[in-house]
């Protein structure tokens, strides 16, 4: 199941949650602060590794047990005294069940000393649902990643190499899944020898199990009235390194150059969605980035719309869009939140840019009905909810004749000023009405030409150009489709004010924004233009009537006149299996001839290591779900490239690779 089950709370006289699940506390009854700070920053030797940080370094906290975070505001707190301003802390933790938003604010009230960090994480405590599930804090200098679900799976999928862990899970006698061989087995996975490890249990059988995974492990003085805990670190076995090796070469990390932060420079090309959040992801991480757009002004294209919808295409099925989908949709929401005029000041989207305001997906027939019953009874109603007609008429505001699945959380944006909030960023240069036309890699560096000049020079190029991607003889092979589509601005009348949420079949319309509706969007693989025509508005409108009858109504769209309509057009980039391209890219003919044994045996367990481009990565193909997918892309393309722990799951993130196609391809015997 995907719905999530919520951490059951009773509460003592003193206002300290209680585990209802477990029968156990959360922290001690002594001092919960205290406690985190003498287990987990004392004996990680937080303060003193903090400080020895350079500026462009990440650290890496990976914790067994969220709970109410009080850990992880711990370690932001240690981090903010000590580090440098330039480093970044990277924190991820896994919890099955976590607490609801309510709970986490009552419990974080008793730390009153941690109230200016505390209101960062409730502000971005939002959309948290299974899965990955990540958020930027600090203006992105400290990144919090949640593992909703079971700690075997999440930390099996987890990609990354970790500096300290938190073993917090509940007493092991009373938790026993969080404290098993496989568990540690998986910490050591995931650990490099410099390593450290702390917990609160002194359990012998646990001190043996992570013995036996490789951790040197000792009893010391515990809190409080507690006789002793464990600390220590990690002593990689002469096979850590082949047992960290990922088991497919084509989807492994290419070699990472460590380059001095004055050095750390990316061209990125394509200031759409894509483009700006894949600059703004690498400014965080001190790199400076040279954003090169075609048109005059950044988001002219697909992210161009005046208002871009949050629409769930989920499946019951958990497959691998979907899961990103579901990651990809919290990432975006806490991103509008964290990008909120109220929270960054100068530079911030306002009331005006975006409006959660819900989405009603309207089941217009019996299979469409069929199918959203089966999302409801799948997934948890924080996320989306049957209702009735009746319910849905009185959501949206206008009478509508069909049941329908609500979706509370989402709602709609302004993606050209998502895109200009996400480009304004000190290190990040923009280059307008510039055309890259040729790629030439010279040693180390990248060149990016034009027809008769050259354009930026870096060691790091990502390509962000939707299906022009495939324009460039490094990644021509990439099998990237384009599908043109059409919005149309619908005047507001006085009855159309009364739109509430977002209303969707096979068309939308959005409540009005500067007195213009939003409706469409067409599906036409034959036109080729990007000028917006009157056959798609009148289809759009067609749409919009096939919504509810009431519509025509409202709009007097009988009396339109459609020339006077504005609309937006432009192209979707696909892929063949619906899911983005995201990552590094390999040399094509070298990748055919280095593993072509695998068209006679799938199976083989080849070796060779993958033929890249150094340095050269795409995210493009994010179809009709860009606001959805490219945020969090943005986020798991700037960890391909400063080796950082992926956001998302390894089977994820290898389902989004570019060497997906090529690797098919072989298999199938067709390269």
């Amino acid at each position: 199941m995907t719905a999530i089950d919520h951490a059951q709370l009773n509460w003592d006289e003193q206002g300290r949650p209680l585990s209802r699940q477990f029968d156990d506390v959360y922290f001690s009854r002594e001092s919960g602060l205290a406690e985190s700070q003498y287990v987990f920053i004392q004996h990680n030797h937080l303060p003193e590794r903090f400080a020895a940080l350079k500026d462009g370094d990440t650290f890496v906290i990976a914790e067994t047990g969220f709970g109410t975070g009080l850990n992880f505001l711990c370690a932001w707190q240690c981090f903010v005294e000590h580090a440098p301003a330039g480093a970044r802390l990277q924190f991820i933790s896994v919890e099955k069940y976590p607490l609801q938003r309510s709970d986490l604010v009552q419990a974080l009230a008793l730390w009153p000393q941690l109230s200016e960090l505390r209101e960062q994480l409730l502000q971005q405590y939002v959309a948290i649902h299974s899965g990955f599930q990540s958020m930027q804090l600090a203006h992105g200098r400290v990144s919090l990643t949640l593992l909703i679900g079971d700690v075997l799976e999440m930390l099996g999928q987890l990609d990354g190499k970790v500096d300290a862990w938190f073993l917090d899970g509940f007493a092991p006698s009373k938790n026993p899944e969080m404290w098993n061989e496989q568990v540690f087995a998986q910490l050591a996975r995931l650990a490099s020898s410099a390593t450290t490890l702390a917990t609160f249990t002194s359990a012998g059988f646990v001190r043996r199990g992570l013995l036996a995974a490789g951790f040197t492990v000792t009893r010391v003085p515990g809190f409080g009235r507690k006789f002793a805990m464990l600390a220590g670190g990690f002593v990689p076995k002469g096979d850590s390194l082949n047992r960290s090796l990922p088991p497919c070469p084509w989807f492994a990390r290419p070699e990472q150059v460590q380059r001095p932060v004055e050095q750390r420079h990316a061209i990125v090309i394509g200031a759409g969605l894509a483009g700006c959040a894949s600059a703004a992801s690498l400014a965080a991480r001190g790199w400076r980035v040279t954003l090169i757009e075609q048109h005059q002004h950044i988001a002219q294209e697909a992210s161009g719309n005046a208002q871009g919808i949050l629409y769930l295409k989920l499946s019951a099925h958990k497959t691998a869009l979907s899961r990103f989908i579901l990651s990809g949709f919290g990432y975006t929401r806490r991103l509008l939140e964290a990008r909120s005029a109220a929270s960054m000041g100068t530079a911030a989207l306002n009331k005006n840019d975006w409006d959660m305001c819900g989405i009603l997906q309207l089941g217009f027939n019996a299979k469409e009905q069929k199918r959203l019953d089966a999302l409801t009874a799948h997934f948890p109603q924080s996320l989306l909810r049957a209702v009735s007609a009746q319910q849905a008429s009185q959501l949206a505001g206008v009478a509508l004749d069909n049941a329908a699945a609500f979706y509370p959380e989402t709602g709609w944006v302004n993606p050209p000023a998502l895109c200009h909030v996400l480009s304004q960023h000190p290190l990040i240069r923009l280059k307008s009405a510039t055309q890259a036309i040729t790629l030439v890699q010279d040693k180390e560096q990248w060149q990016v030409q034009a027809e008769h000049a050259l354009i930026a020079t870096a060691p790091v190029l990502v390509l962000c150009n939707a299906a022009n991607v495939a324009q460039f003889a490094q990644t021509q092979h990439l099998p990237l489709s384009r599908v043109r589509g059409q919005t149309s601005q619908l005047p507001a009348t006085a009855a159309s004010q009364a739109i509430h949420c977002v209303i969707c079949a096979n068309g939308y319309i959005s409540p009005a924004r500067h007195n213009l509706h939003t409706i469409g969007a067409s599906f036409n693989f034959g036109e080729d233009s990007q000028e917006a025509t009157l056959a798609e508005h009148r289809s759009n409108l067609a749409l919009l009537h096939a919504l509810a009858p009431s519509f025509k109504l409202h709009f007097d769209s009988d009396h339109l006149d459609l020339s006077t309509l504005a609309g937006h057009a432009a192209f979707r980039c696909t892929s063949l299996d619906y899911l983005p391209l995201v990552g590094p890219v390999a040399e094509h003919a070298s990748f055919i001839q280095t593993y072509a044994d695998l068209r006679k045996d799938a199976r083989l367990p080849l070796q060779q290591p993958c033929p890249w481009h150094q340095g050269l990565y795409v995210n493009t193909a994010h179809g009709s779900r860009g606001l959805l997918s490219a945020p969090l892309a943005a986020e798991l393309l700037a960890a391909w490239i400063t080796a950082e722990p992926l956001p998302v799951p390894l089977e994820l993130a290898q389902r989004c690779h570019p060497n997906r196609f090529a690797l098919r391809s072989l298999i199938r015997n067709q390269a």
